[in-house]
């Protein structure tokens, strides 16, 4: 699930305000009416709540929690410690990937109406904030307006539709269908928003014209091009530095960061030259490491964007797939520009046609050669790519010590104390009453486990509240009882042999 950009209807009185400066878990940035009222100037315990249209008028554009789940009390629990620190709470009923799946959340409960219908009442009617909800179209056209309109009869103050499927997504994503929206906006009352398709500032305004929604969203061409709503295509260098001096004002994880600046900088990263970037990139693990591969792409490219230098285009890297889009003029790649994906049915067509030439017997064998041109098995062309991929990372292999066990030809193990292998340490710990960890041995830390066990055990034998002639007597007559069984056995056998 992806943090996504809002932006709304402009009108007369529209202009950019300062969003709330409350923490939130999931936080979006938007554009917003001027009459907007930040979330701080009003007292949480005593505000009213909005509601529809009130609600997007006044509030919308202050921060949100974005929730997504399958249980109405757990996700009340959850909203009710977030309603003073928000103006919404939002129900992400649209997230397709596969953890969704497995958890079943997001657009997993789309079939699942009076579950969906049971959330969304809960919310509307014990929080003190509108509820929203995020989701996807279904094929059927009568169904996504009939899911659409029980939403709201449930409660829910705002919708926004993906006019894509739940099974529209990685290289299936293919274009959103903007009609199915349209369709959504015309039969429910509340407000809306459009998702799909919004690659610039151009399609803001044409999905708005064409739909009829009151904002749109947008989140994987936000991420290419941070500045989407600005209209604008900054340099990429600019762009992730402004991003690293906000991770130092707001830490994060470091495979955040990695992932962005890959979203940033995707299109210099498929550039066949740039693999030592790439890689750089890849491996870093500091924010001064990332400043550091931002500064070199900005040496490499400032000259040709000032026109100090001349650029020839580069060769893509031969891994990444690229169509001709049959324009005749192209963005520089370090501009922030939209990542446009495969057709799905050209997916399926290289899918298809790999199928086809494994199953082919007659096939043609595949021939690998080196930089020299001397054929080579597959596993060596393959090792010669992770080299490629890797080329400042020392040759040779990792020697490992074989010294030997003190009193074995075996070898010694790495970690162990007593320098010896595994057979001899357990029984040098079992005979000598010691623990190996480095080996796993710890014959010691057991047999005093065991002893303190028994000693608790003879305490509670102690504590039963039974004395000790009582248990004696008891066992007399149980040895008795066994001697004159015994004895009646013998004589029974004695009698059969005689017989």
């Amino acid at each position: 699930m992806r943090n996504e950009t809002v932006t709304v209807t402009p009108n007369e009185s529209t202009t950019i305000s300062p969003p709330s400066s409350s923490l939130l878990a999931t936080e979006t940035e938007k554009q917003i009416p001027k009459n907007y009222v930040a979330a701080q100037e009003i007292k949480p315990k005593t505000r009213p709540k909005l509601e529809g249209y009130e609600f997007y008028r006044n509030v919308l554009g202050a921060p949100q929690y974005v929730f997504c789940g399958n249980d109405s009390q757990t996700l009340l629990e959850a909203a009710l410690l977030a309603q003073d620190h928000c103006d919404a709470v939002d129900i992400n009923l649209g997230c397709p990937q596969a953890i969704a799946k497995r958890g079943h959340y997001g657009a997993f409960l789309q079939d699942e109406w009076k579950l969906l219908a049971g959330i969304v009442n809960t919310l509307h009617t014990q929080l003190s904030v509108p509820v929203t909800c995020k989701i996807r179209v279904f094929e059927d056209r009568k169904r996504t307006v009939e899911y659409a309109k029980m939403l709201e009869a449930a409660g829910c103050q705002l919708i926004t539709v993906h006019g894509r499927t739940r099974e529209q997504k990685g290289p299936l994503t293919g274009v959103a269908d903007w009609s199915y929206i349209k369709e959504v906006r015309q039969n429910i009352k509340i407000p809306m928003f459009a998702n799909g398709n919004i690659l610039g500032l151009e399609d803001v305004k044409r999905c708005i014209s064409e739909t009829g929604v009151d904002g749109v969203m947008t989140a994987e061409g936000n991420l290419h091009n941070p500045a989407i709503f600005t209209g604008k295509l900054v340099k990429t260098w600019d762009m992730a530095s402004e991003y690293l001096d906000y991770v130092q004002q707001f830490p994060c994880a470091v495979s955040y960061i990695r992932g962005h600046l890959f979203k940033i900088f995707h299109h210099l990263m498929n550039l066949r030259p740039n693999g030592g970037l790439r890689e750089e990139l890849a491996v870093s693990n500091q924010l001064e490491h990332f400043r550091t591969v931002v500064n070199k792409i900005k040496n490499k490219y400032e000259p040709y964007h000032v026109g100090a230098a001349i650029y020839n285009a580069e060769e893509v890297d031969p891994s990444v797939l690229v169509i001709e889009q049959g324009f005749n003029l192209s963005l520089p790649p370090w501009l922030c520009q939209p990542y446009i994906r495969l057709p799905p049915e050209t997916h399926k067509q290289i899918i298809a046609e790999k199928v086809r030439l494994a199953e082919d017997p007659n096939r043609p064998k595949r021939q690998f050669f080196d930089t020299e041109g001397n054929e080579i098995s597959r596993k060596r062309m393959k090792k010669l790519r992770r080299r490629m991929r890797r080329p400042n990372k020392p040759e040779g292999r990792h020697v490992r010590s074989l010294e030997c066990c003190d009193q074995c030809a075996n070898p010694v193990g790495i970690k162990c104390e007593f320098r010896l292998c595994r057979v001899c340490c357990r029984e040098k710990c079992y005979s000598e009453d010691r623990d190996c960890p480095g080996h796993g041995i710890l014959i010691k830390s057991r047999r005093i486990k065991a002893k303190l066990f028994e000693g608790e055990e003879i305490e509670g034998k102690n504590d039963s509240g039974v004395s000790d002639d009582v248990e004696d007597a008891a066992l007399e007559r149980i040895n008795t009882t066994m001697h004159i069984d015994s004895f009646e056995i013998s004589d029974t056998i004695l009698n059969n042999g005689n017989s």
